[in-house]
């Protein structure tokens, strides 16, 4: 599968759209590169069986409809489960494939978890979970997403996971396991720094070494993002503004990876009275800011990316 290419000669800076970015979408729209928006939100999803599935829901479309005739706009999806064992939605895929189309999507993103059972009755979890790093899980996603690719026509991009639980007896670091994956598969990284920060949180591990284990070539796309402390553990929240320990990760990961289009500012739309439009214009400066600053100077210590203020 080719590369992204949005042709630009530094990475871009965006929002990954919901609710509570209507307005600013619309009055700040010179201030995003890009948009990425979760396509679920624009339809109906009962589930397989269920009457009318994706049918189009008419205000959030339009909304997409007039970002996307001026700004790229990458879609994010959260329903395809592509990880569980016994549930490959095709249908799913043509839809997301439908959409791209519409909105000229320079690339398709999913997780690398699952929250689906097939079954008489689809169970769904609601919520993205873990799957192991080991070959039975290579072996059942590489042909899936040569799939996926196929029918989408575009470069497909998976997302990092976070995780609050052990996986006893793994085949490989998580690291390594990206690597083979998108090696065998053809397939693209999204990379979620503020899940990376999260587990490296929990499990006790250095960050900074994943990113050097990490083949950075295969990362085209990468999240960032605020959480917060919860019952002793560091949640991925998505509340208010990135995390001040992302950006370092960030400067790092914009200095060695060469296929990089766009970082994505993301947060949950209850946190909008947390930041407001001033809030969300300075998270897009402070990217664009250690971008820049990475490009410039490829080294960094924490002292210089905390020199990079939020511009007002």
């Amino acid at each position: 599968m080719a590369r992204a290419q949005l042709a630009r000669s530094t990475p871009g800076v965006g929002v990954l759209f919901n609710p509570a970015l209507i307005d600013f979408c619309e009055q700040h729209r010179q201030a995003l590169d890009h948009l990425a928006v979760i396509p679920d939100r624009c339809w109906t999803d009962p589930g397989p069986g269920g009457g009318g599935r994706f049918e189009p829901l008419s205000a959030p479309v339009a909304m997409i409809d007039r970002i996307a005739a001026c700004r790229p706009t990458a879609l994010h999806g959260i329903g395809l489960s592509i990880c569980s064992a016994d549930i490959f939605d095709a249908a799913y895929v043509d839809n997301l494939a439908h959409w791209a189309r519409r909105w000229r999507a320079p690339w398709v993103s999913e997780h690398l978890s699952f929250s689906r059972i097939g079954s008489a009755h689809e169970v769904n979890a609601a919520l993205a979970l873990p799957v192991a790093c080991d070959e039975e899980m290579l072996d059942l996603l590489v042909p899936r997403i040569d799939c996926v690719q196929q029918r989408l026509g575009l470069p497909f991009l998976l997302e990092n996971s976070v995780t609050y639980v052990n996986i006893p007896e793994q085949g490989m670091g998580e690291a390594e396991f990206l690597n083979r994956l998108c090696a065998r598969s053809g397939c693209s990284l999204l990379l979620d720094l503020h899940n990376l920060y999260t587990n490296a949180c929990n499990f006790e591990f250095d960050p900074f070494s994943f990113l050097r284990e990490l083949d950075l070539g295969h990362v085209v796309e990468v999240h960032v993002a605020g959480g917060q402390p919860m019952m002793g553990f560091h949640t991925d929240s998505h509340t208010g503004p990135v995390h001040e320990e992302v950006w370092p990760l960030l400067a790092v990961l914009a200095a060695r990876a060469s296929a990089l289009q766009a970082v994505t500012f993301e947060f949950h739309e209850s946190s909008w009275p947390l930041l407001h439009t001033e809030g969300v214009l300075a998270q897009l400066a402070r990217a664009r800011a250690v971008l820049a600053a990475a490009v410039a100077e490829p080294t960094f210590d924490r002292e210089t990316i905390a020199a990079l203020a939020p511009l007002h």
